[in-house]
């Protein structure tokens, strides 16, 4: 009788004899939820067969991002006794920790106890969409940059300032300097080497306009190991920023008075060979397929605007003139357009999803953006409108984004879009979390309303 075959990180293990490794699942804000396994257990989490994973709390669906329990969910709630849900890793997922004593680490994702999806899993509700762009005869090819600012603070000194009057890195507005990198030589040295070492390539990190603020892009790849990598790179970054004193943020926009954080998302479609984005005879390199695969997120990414802009701070950072763009457009290589097209060889040639920030889930706003480009592949869109110029030249007529985490889940949960592509149960649940998210701020009282109105009123 044959021996089953052990996969690659399995055995790897087993030879090294390490006693412990490091587990994480993402939350439905991308927060990455983990625990330490001892090699025993282990060795059941890695099983995947019928019955094996491992037992995490189902609260990781059930709360906020500061562990306030959400009292509209149905998925997950008190009525529920929060059991334990199924997590099953995925042994592919395998990487060691260089800053961690080189702890062998694996993400995993969520099932129902029949091994189907567990439908309000951030990643497998990516890789439902990616299945659908599967059955087209697609591979999803998928690149994220992400914008964040620095600060030198540590959670006690953070919560000693109650939130107020953080420190950057460094002064001024200094984009692409190699004077402020070399100030913090030792910190940028450390995320390009040792996310390398990681398994999260950059492809290129420099300082952006604004104190103490970063951008990275990370390596292209399929776009499941992209969204992995994507939101290893943030708990990374942190974990790293840390052993200099250093924290980094990823909010979308944390002073009204300077540029937000982006997280902006490359996308192509390839055959298994080619980009099939790329059309040397049009005029543009444009590919009909390319074409509607823009027409699609130009007319209903709005559909799917809170797995975007998922934050009540998301929508400050949609304000004319600071380069987040406010409106559903599309340009040819102009970075004004929600839908920046680049159109260059065969390798080059790309979308670039400009609306989302850094504050994303990666894995929701991977499927928002998919499932909206493959929306128009499917029926066959068009582009009607010609690609503006300039800032907004040509989108006078176009309504702007709403302002609001409220107006969009009221769109979000509507949409019989974003039901067809992620399913009922996790469009419920997911409403769900934001409208919770906008009570929550409905409820706070912020330091803008104490200066406004204390003295005066």
């Amino acid at each position: 009788m044959a021996t089953a075959k052990v996969h690659p990180a399995l055995a790897k293990i087993r030879k090294s004899g390490a006693n412990k490794v490091k587990v994480a699942c993402s939350d439905i804000d991308g927060v990455l939820r983990g625990k330490y396994l001892h090699k025993d257990k282990f060795e059941g989490a890695a099983d995947q067969g019928p019955g094996g994973g491992f037992g995490f709390c189902d609260v990781v669906f059930g709360w906020d991002s500061s562990d306030n329990v959400y009292d509209n969910t149905q998925v997950t709630g008190w009525q529920h006794g929060f059991p334990d849900a199924l997590a099953r890793l995925d042994l592919d997922t395998h990487r060691n920790v260089p800053w961690d004593g080189g702890i062998d680490f694996f993400l995993g994702e969520f099932i129902n106890t029949d091994g189907s999806p567990y439908a309000v899993c951030p990643r497998q509700t990516l890789k439902r969409v990616l299945k659908r762009a599967e059955k087209l005869g697609f591979q999803v090819m998928t690149g994220m940059e992400y914008e964040w600012f620095n600060f030198i603070e540590t959670p006690q000194s953070w919560a000693a300032k109650k939130g107020v009057g953080p420190e950057t890195l460094t002064p001024g507005m200094f984009g692409y300097s190699l004077l402020r990198v070399n100030q913090n030589r030792e910190f940028f040295n450390a995320i390009m080497d040792e996310m390398l070492a990681f398994g999260v390539p950059i492809e290129g990190l420099h300082t952006e306009t604004g104190p103490g603020v970063y951008e990275a892009a990370l390596g292209f790849s399929e776009a499941l190991a992209q969204a992995d990598r994507a939101i290893l790179f943030k708990t990374g970054a942190k974990e790293i920023g840390a052993r200099f004193g250093i924290m980094p943020s990823f909010m979308a926009k944390w002073n009204s008075q300077l540029p937000g954080c982006s997280g902006h998302i490359h996308q192509s479609l390839s055959d298994g060979k080619t980009n099939q984005f790329y059309d040397g005879k049009s005029p543009r390199k444009m590919s009909k397929l390319f074409e509607s695969y823009v027409a699609g997120q130009v007319a209903c990414l709005m559909e799917f605007a809170p797995m975007f802009w998922p934050t009540i701070n998301s929508y400050k950072r949609l304000v004319d003139g600071f380069w987040a763009p406010v409106k559903p457009t599309w340009g040819i290589d102009n970075r004004t357009a929600s839908f920046r097209v680049i159109s260059g060889g065969v390798k080059s040639t790309r979308l670039e999803t400009r609306c989302p920030g850094a504050d994303v889930n990666p894995y929701l706003a991977m499927a928002a953006v998919i499932a909206a480009g493959l929306y128009g592949v499917e029926k066959g869109l068009k582009l009607t409108a010609p690609p503006i110029t300039g800032t907004n030249q040509g989108a006078e007529n176009i309504p702007r984004a709403p302002r609001t985490l409220v107006e969009t889940t009221r769109n979000f949960s509507n949409s019989k879009i974003a039901r067809d592509f992620l399913g009922d149960t996790f469009v419920e649940h997911f409403a769900a979390t934001r409208d919770w998210e906008w009570r929550q701020w409905l409820d706070g009282v912020t330091d803008w309303e104490l200066k406004r109105y204390f003295e005066i009123i």
